[in-house]
């Protein structure tokens, strides 16, 4: 939305009320205009939607008879519960000569400051044409020892993975408990919630101010006169449980 003029952007809105959706919306809402691609970010930020591989393949195939670039952003898809979830398979992208799936991997390996990412596509042409978009430097040393050196973990990953897992189903059981907010179904690693008695904008203040936590206040994002909405990082344990803490603080005053 940032960089395309918004008068020229399609912009699906799910109706749901936990922002969910299924391809079959998305293929019924588009079905008939004039696009010349589709973004989708899975898992949705900031909902946490996902659609399962299945569904996001459907859209593959739609788009690939319509003639449509297909763009899907993976960035938070290692989060999701279902194995073997990515499209960067050598015989899906073959397959899908319209498809382009884009990762950063500062999300899920929590590497922000190494700035990488990746777009893998069968169609040489669209490569050949972003490689000379991009700057020569695109990646520096920091970046090309990570590379260099990530195979060496792939093992501690996924151990790392399944342990985040378990404990998103142990956080999102304690934050259930807290009457003023309302969880939405999350697969990335972070939850929306709408908050209740309090706005979300002040919700955010105290907790900066007085507990020294930042959430994130989605005031600006999802927008809606009678309802307020955060979205609340997955960390470890203790990182959780003090969280958890602080908002039933925060809401006992409420």
């Amino acid at each position: 939305p940032n960089r395309y003029d918004p008068a020229k952007s399609v912009i699906f809105t799910p109706n749901h009320p936990d922002f969910t959706y299924h391809a079959g919306d998305l293929m019924a809402y588009f079905a008939g205009k004039d696009l010349e691609a589709l973004v989708l970010i899975n898992p949705d930020n900031p909902s946490g939607n996902y659609l399962p591989k299945r569904e996001v393949l459907e859209l593959a195939d739609w788009c690939e008879n319509q003639g449509i670039c297909f763009v899907v952003d993976e960035s938070f898809v290692d989060f999701a519960s279902e194995e073997d979830s990515s499209l960067l398979q050598e015989n899906i992208l073959t397959a899908h000569p319209h498809l382009v799936v884009v990762k950063s991997i500062s999300k899920s390996y929590g590497v922000p400051g190494v700035r990488l990412g990746i777009m893998a596509s069968s169609n040489t042409e669209w490569i050949s044409k972003m490689k000379k978009e991009v700057a020569i430097w695109n990646i520096n040393s920091f970046g090309e020892f990570y590379l260099q050196i990530q195979e060496k973990y792939n093992k501690d990953y996924a151990l790392a993975l399944k342990k985040f897992k378990e404990e998103r189903q142990r956080f999102l059981e304690k934050l259930g408990e807290l009457s003023n907010l309302r969880l939405l179904p999350t697969q990335a690693n972070y939850v929306m919630a709408q908050v209740k008695g309090i706005s979300a904008k002040e919700l955010t203040k105290v907790l900066l101010q007085k507990y020294q936590i930042l959430i994130k206040d989605l005031t600006k994002k999802v927008s809606f006169e009678d309802q307020q909405f955060i979205r609340i990082a997955v960390r470890n344990t203790q990182d959780n449980d003090r969280l958890v803490q602080a908002l039933r603080e925060v809401f006992e005053k409420c």
